[in-house]
């Protein structure tokens, strides 16, 4: 028999923490990642592309955990994703500080799918090593 976690702290909680630290995140006013105006563009979508990636993930996860098959989890995953992206910018409309926008959620979307698409495309056909880990994490 297997040593795995309950499902709940297991695989929902870090879920659930992770959007909370993608809230918090959204509760303060944004600072400039550098002073070149591009830089700074890369670098602040770049952390949609990676927070949302992470997200769809550990959704993925849990979903897995839970019996769901691989194609429904990652769709509902990427769809949960995607919908929490868009609430998270209506939440920046009460952040002082902060602007909601449209071109963030679709950067959220591009980190959700690029990470299913990784786990069901490239995983399995990952070296040896790395399938042994996603294995370990649940992901395959």
């Amino acid at each position: 028999m297997k040593n795995k976690p309950p499902t709940f702290f297991g695989y929902w909680f870090p879920v659930i923490l992770w959007a909370l630290v993608i809230y918090l995140f959204s509760s303060y006013p944004t600072a400039k990642a550098s002073e070149i105006h591009w830089k700074d563009f890369v670098i602040k979508k770049t952390a949609h592309v990676i927070e949302y990636a992470v997200f769809s993930i550990l959704i993925y996860r849990a979903l897995k955990e839970e019996g769901i098959e691989k194609k429904k989890a990652g769709l509902f995953a990427i769809f949960t994703s995607v919908f929490y992206g868009l609430t998270d910018e209506l939440h920046q409309t009460l952040t002082p500080g902060r602007e909601p926008r449209i071109r963030d959620v679709f950067f959220d979307t591009i980190g959700s799918l690029l990470a299913i698409y990784l786990i069901w495309k490239l995983l399995p056909k990952a070296p040896q090593k790395l399938k042994v880990l996603g294995q370990k994490l649940h992901l395959i």
